[in-house]
């Protein structure tokens, strides 16, 4: 059982190792979070979505932004897009599921909003119809994904695919690279 632990425990730091070895990558979260960072500065929206796993990390990170992380500070605008239940069964139920996520950005998205769509495969189809929604309405998009970055890779302005094909392991490491995201923010919006 301690072995099991221990290999698991080893997987996910592979993982965070992977990253930090990958300038690429590095470079584009940088560059994320300046654009999170200017489109808040700008009195933008940054909206989350994801499926499952995906959802929680979505309603996690906007609560990081929304609330707080380090400091104690102006609530920042940021939301996941999942958390009316009875918006998102309506939706389901009567236009497909496929389209819960693109329906409400074509009642809220604005020009300057950031999407964040969250998928460990890419290739989420709710995710894929809300980002075409997101370019139509001049949104910027950012795709956390997995190793390829799937279907979601071709639509988005920034890829954050991390170098795993494992689900858990790519979820861990879009938790963390969201907290260092959030953290840049935090400290480019309220320095000192």
């Amino acid at each position: 059982m301690k072995e099991a632990i221990a290999n698991r425990l080893q997987a996910s730091i592979a993982v965070k190792e992977a990253i930090l070895r990958d300038e690429t990558l590095l470079q584009k979260i940088s560059d994320v979070a300046t654009t999170i960072t200017n489109s808040l500065k700008d009195d933008h929206k940054i909206l989350f979505c994801g499926n499952g796993g995906s959802a929680a990390d979505a309603q996690h990170l906007a609560a990081e932004f929304s609330g707080r992380f380090y400091k104690d500070r102006t609530p920042l605008y940021a939301e996941a897009l999942h958390c009316n239940s009875s918006y998102m069964t309506a939706v389901g139920n009567d236009y497909g599921y496929d389209q819960v996520y693109a329906r409400i950005l074509r009642g809220i998205g604005r020009p300057g909003d950031v999407l964040i769509g969250i998928s460990t495969s890419g290739n989420s189809a709710n995710i894929l119809e809300a980002m075409k929604v997101a370019k139509e309405q001049g949104m910027i998009v950012v795709s956390m994904t997995g190793q390829t970055g799937g279907k979601m890779a071709a639509g988005s302005d920034y890829l954050l695919n991390m170098p795993s094909t494992d689900t858990p392991r790519i979820q861990e490491a879009h938790i963390t690279v969201g907290h260092i995201i959030c953290e840049i923010v935090e400290n480019n919006l309220f320095p000192g």
